[in-house]
């Protein structure tokens, strides 16, 4: 059997295909492009409106190349809209969230495959493991939680991944040294609300406990390979003096975070159902920032949410302009049918939004060309990915480096420019 995964979305939504990956392999599948695939699983997003288009668009796209394929839906989109998902062509199965683990066993029993355990938890002998290169990743997602109880006012996610479930530690030190044995050397650690993590376990952890652990487990001074860690999206409110003094101290994690903030107007984050302010938020990266001044802060910041008047928009670009961040999402509002945003009052024309999501990309340009600058001449640690043309840097610069190396090794390289390395 031939077959292809598409993945849209956050990175929980990658791990979980790349175990869709892993389990195909394992029942001795082989890996095809959409149009010559003999299923094609799409794992959905349904974050905005956006999101939604572009799983429809796809799936009648890969109808129309490919007439005989057969195409299981499954993800947030999925979960929010089954029957909108089934009238699409070729939907043969709509799996929703919950059911999320089970894909590969109903592909399995539609195809007549022999069910086959995953690579490292058998002989091995059913298929090939994942191994760095497979879907085009080099470095390794592992999600270690799904699920999210807050209450953010925009957000449909909840409704679509259900309450917060960890995976136990020993599950999660288990599942890292499968992947490490298979040759990956970066992983990244990622949930819906990772910051939550351990909350729901008996007895309860934390997150914190989590990447201490896993530093006396796989750090430099346990094991005989450099494994990198990254930590994934973390809330502002999450993201503890504890884990930043475990970043700052270069052990096994990257130096490089991703905290949304989502707006800069205390009003706008009142109204989002936030629960920190922008004081907060600055205090954290700034302070991470003067511990770290190599380090990568990323965020997500919305415009034109309900409310949104120029005196709040003028605050986000202040502030952003003024900021620590390195890299910066940019989301236009939009509706989502469920959530308390929809019945608000005081919605933003899209011509509003569309100009003030430009202004703001080109401040998020400023920032990421005034990151790489400061960067320059800088020896850092890197991956190399692709055919080994290209490199990505501890502190999550991606830099062109002449062509010296395979894929997925440790290098040195030097940052020449904005997109330039050279590998030492």
């Amino acid at each position: 059997m031939k077959y292809s995964v598409i993945t849209f979305g956050c990175r929980v939504n990658q791990a979980d295909s790349l175990g869709f990956e892993e389990d195909l392999l394992a029942l001795g599948a082989v890996a095809a492009a959409p149009q010559d695939a003999d299923v094609v699983v799409v794992n959905t997003c349904s974050v905005t409106a956006t999101a939604d288009q572009g799983a429809r668009q796809t799936i009648r796209r890969i109808a129309r190349d490919n007439p005989a394929v057969r195409i299981v839906v499954t993800g947030c989109y999925a979960t929010r809209r089954p029957d909108d998902v089934r009238a699409l062509p070729n939907v043969v199965r709509v799996v929703g969230n919950d059911d999320k683990p089970a894909t590969v066993s109903l592909i399995s029993t539609d195809f007549g495959l022999t069910t086959a355990a995953r690579f490292g938890e058998g002989d091995g002998s059913c298929g090939a493991p994942i191994v760095p290169g497979v879907a085009a990743r080099t470095a390794f997602t592992l999600r270690v939680q799904t699920g999210c109880a807050e209450s953010c006012s925009y957000c449909i996610i909840p409704s679509t991944r259900g309450r917060p479930r960890s995976v136990p530690v020993e599950g999660v030190l288990a599942q890292i040294g499968r992947v490490v044995s298979a040759g990956f050397k970066e992983i990244a650690l990622t949930g819906v609300h990772l910051g939550s993590y351990g909350r729901d376990l008996t007895p309860a952890r934390s997150l914190g406990n989590l990447l201490r652990t896993i530093d006396a487990r796989f750090g430099p001074e346990s094991h005989n390979q450099r494994v990198l860690f990254r930590i994934s999206s973390l809330e502002p409110m999450d993201c503890s003096p504890e884990i930043v003094d475990i970043v700052a101290s270069g052990g096994s994690f990257a130096p490089h975070f991703h905290l949304p903030l989502q707006h800069a107007s205390n009003r706008m984050l009142a109204a989002m159902r936030r629960p920190y302010t922008i004081e907060d938020y600055a205090r954290l990266v700034n302070g991470i920032r003067a511990r770290m001044p190599h380090a990568s802060i990323g965020s997500d910041v919305s415009v034109g949410f309900p409310g949104e008047i120029s005196a709040d928009f003028e605050q986000l670009t202040s502030y952003l302009e003024r900021s620590p961040l390195t890299h910066v999402h940019v989301f236009p509002y939009s509706d989502r049918p469920g959530t308390d945003a929809t019945m608000m009052s005081g919605k933003v024309d899209g011509t509003t939004i569309r100009e003030r999501g430009r202004r703001v990309r080109e401040a998020a340009q400023r920032l990421s060309r005034r990151f790489h600058e400061s960067q320059v001449g800088a020896v850092r640690p890197a991956l190399t990915i692709d055919d080994g043309s290209s490199v990505v840097t501890d502190n999550y610069l991606k830099l062109r480096v002449p062509p010296r190396r395979a894929r997925n090794e440790w290098v040195r390289a030097r940052i020449m420019s904005q997109h330039e390395g050279e590998v030492l």
